[in-house]
């Protein structure tokens, strides 16, 4: 008996290399692709250590956990690092970082995340990269959040290294992820003694044994569950509109949410009772997911297990931010009015069943005006 995930024809070359083309499109990039079967932090790892190297000294842009994470890759690493850290309700500036620089003449990479899904916050990454371009420094980018939720164009930043992962706008499990590797990049890895051989995390291993040989041989018995569900990913999203309505739904799921989330307690709940946007300012708000700050009152985990029944996208935060966050995944699917309008329900629900203020009412009202706005392509421009 035959069985659908088991019994597949081997996955060939000249198809894993197509199916790298297509996310390259998706990424904005002409630059070498290469698709990592594993969770997007194999591809984060090998890019920084295969980038940096001892005595060099990076600048890594911490507005989130990842950024932490970067940071201790970098010191590992024997670089010296010079972290910049912002509040994690808000993003960094262009200036902040060309100020580092100034300071830091030595900064040979860059390390920084576009959008972090576990704060909700997204960077401006344009900006940033101009600033680091001007400095003569490689950018290494985490897309993983960002990827088909907003614009992410890699060649026209200047982005050197920029990862993405398949399991948060794109829809996909997490099980792959990708890599786009610029030629400055290229030859720095290449003159880095010690950067990765020989080992999963290498990048030079793909480039020798994969791209400099024309993607003729896969040069390991690929993981091809996870291939063909990267495909999927970008055929669903060509078939729903392509990339430009992706982003725009995205959009239109992060400003329903926020709307409906800042009417929510009402306007005469006093902040200790009150949901409202973890993300101060609505320009820093990542819309790949909406986080919330949980009133004072309760504890946010406690307000999450009373919402969620298992269908809708909503979490507490992580870490330290468990007691204080909850966060409205925008990811692919969800990334509809419905569920705007399920979690806004479910949260009501879950605040006015701990005694507190909620109008799920008007945060639907809310919520559904936002969607109209933020949906309508003739309000924004990519």
């Amino acid at each position: 008996m035959t069985h659908p995930l088991l019994d597949l024809p081997p996955l060939t070359a000249e198809r894993f290399a197509a199916i790298e083309r297509r996310v390259a499109r998706v990424m904005g990039t002409a630059a070498d692709v290469i698709v990592t079967q594993g969770e997007a932090l194999l591809p984060l790892e090998g890019s920084i250590r295969s980038a940096a190297r001892p005595g060099a000294t990076a600048l890594n842009v911490v507005t989130g956990p990842y950024g932490q994470t970067f940071g201790g890759w970098l010191r590992d690493c024997g670089t010296t690092v010079v972290d910049i850290e912002v509040p994690y309700d808000t993003a960094a500036s262009a200036e902040l970082v060309a100020a580092a620089l100034a300071e830091h003449s030595g900064v040979e990479l860059v390390s920084l995340v576009h959008a972090e899904a576990a704060t909700g916050n997204t960077n401006p990454v344009a900006e940033i990269a101009a600033a680091v371009r001007d400095h003569g420094a490689l950018l290494m980018l985490d897309a993983v959040a960002s990827v088909a939720a907003e614009p992410l164009l890699t060649d026209a930043w200047g982005v050197d290294l920029c990862v993405i992962g398949a399991q948060k706008a794109m829809g996909g499990p997490a099980g792959v992820s990708a890599v786009s590797v610029s030629a400055r990049a290229w030859e720095r890895i290449l003159d880095n003694p010690f950067a990765p051989r020989r080992s999963y995390l290498s990048l030079l291993d793909w480039k020798e044994r994969w791209v400099d040989t024309g993607r003729a041989v896969l040069p390991h018995a690929p993981a091809q569950l996870e291939m063909l569900a990267l495909e999927a990913c970008v055929d669903r999203i060509e078939e729903t509109g392509g990339l430009d309505a992706a982003i725009a739904r995205h959009r239109a799921a992060a400003a329903a949410t926020r709307a409906g989330a800042l009417v929510l307690s009402g306007p005469e709940a006093p902040a200790d009772r009150r949901l409202r946007p973890y993300v101060t300012a609505a320009r820093d708000a990542a819309p790949v997911a909406t986080t919330l700050r949980a009133p004072a009152a309760l504890d946010a985990r406690e307000l999450v297990a009373a919402a969620a029944d298992g269908s809708l996208p909503l979490v507490a935060g992580g870490g330290a931010l468990a007691k204080e966050m909850v966060r409205v995944n925008h990811y692919g699917p969800d990334a509809t009015l419905d569920t705007v309008l399920r979690c806004l329900d479910a949260l009501a629900g879950a605040l006015r069943g701990a005694g507190l203020p909620a109008d799920g009412d008007a945060a639907r009202e809310a919520a559904e005006s936002a969607w109209a706005t933020a949906a309508d392509p003739t309000e924004n421009t990519n």
